[in-house]
């Protein structure tokens, strides 16, 4: 609620409002809403508080995670296929994880946990039904990849590792050959991430008990008619 207040202001005091000055030879009375006196040097300033919001020029998040995920085919073909919410939240929740382990880059660890990290999704539930938690990961992935350099600053956006890179392509690719021309889930974020063998996302997943069979048990429950995966 705007504040009122009423005071009497003293003879030759002058008032200064939106650069305008005034000199005043008398004692009005002057109501003041939403405003600030500030008394300096005999002057009077008046300010309002009621300002222009403030215009960050920082891009939104949505914006450059976007600019991060592709939507074109590994050959380089575009394709109309974009990108679910919950994918784009794992994507950006697993920018954050590398970034809190002090690691330059977004691996397919990163993207791993950033599935779990959203815990919303049905490939994030498949995995906490197969026992793959959070805590395991981060686990799991300190003992293969070790602790980041403590005095590390990641970059605002760790760029991903070849090996993160051709996960997203394969789950781009995984979206296409199903022939289904909805949005590319996490679901096929999280296939991908186990096609690639060497990775460390793979290693991670293999070493809490993911497996091939696993794998295309997911493949089979996204390709049931009317299944919709985030």
């Amino acid at each position: 609620m705007a504040s009122h207040l009423c005071c009497n202001l003293p003879p030759t005091l002058q008032i200064h409002q939106s650069g305008s000055t005034a000199k005043n030879n008398y004692s009005p009375k002057i109501w003041l809403v939403g405003s600030r006196i500030i008394l300096k040097n005999n002057t009077l300033s008046l300010q309002s508080s009621y300002l222009k919001p403030h215009k960050s020029n920082r891009r939104p998040i949505a914006a450059t995670v976007l600019s991060s995920l592709p939507t074109a085919t590994p050959n380089g073909i575009a394709s109309s296929l974009k990108w679910s919410c919950r994918a784009i939240k794992s994507f950006a929740m697993a920018e954050l994880e590398a970034r809190k382990f002090k690691y330059p880059n977004t691996g397919t660890e990163a993207l791993l946990m950033g599935v779990l990290i959203e815990g919303t999704s049905e490939a994030a539930k498949f995995l906490w039904a197969n026992e793959v938690t959070l805590f395991k990961v981060r686990e799991e992935t300190v003992k293969l990849l070790g602790k980041g350099d403590l005095y590390f600053f990641s970059p605002e956006h760790p760029p991903l590792t070849e090996a993160a890179q051709r996960a997203i392509n394969k789950a781009i690719d995984q979206k296409l050959k199903s022939g289904d021309s909805g949005e590319i889930t996490t679901c096929n974020l999280l296939l991908g991430i186990w096609s690639e063998v060497d990775s460390a996302g793979h290693k991670i997943m293999a070493a809490l008990g993911f497996n091939d069979d696993k794998a295309k048990e997911l493949e089979s429950l996204i390709s049931k008619p009317g299944f919709v995966a985030d």
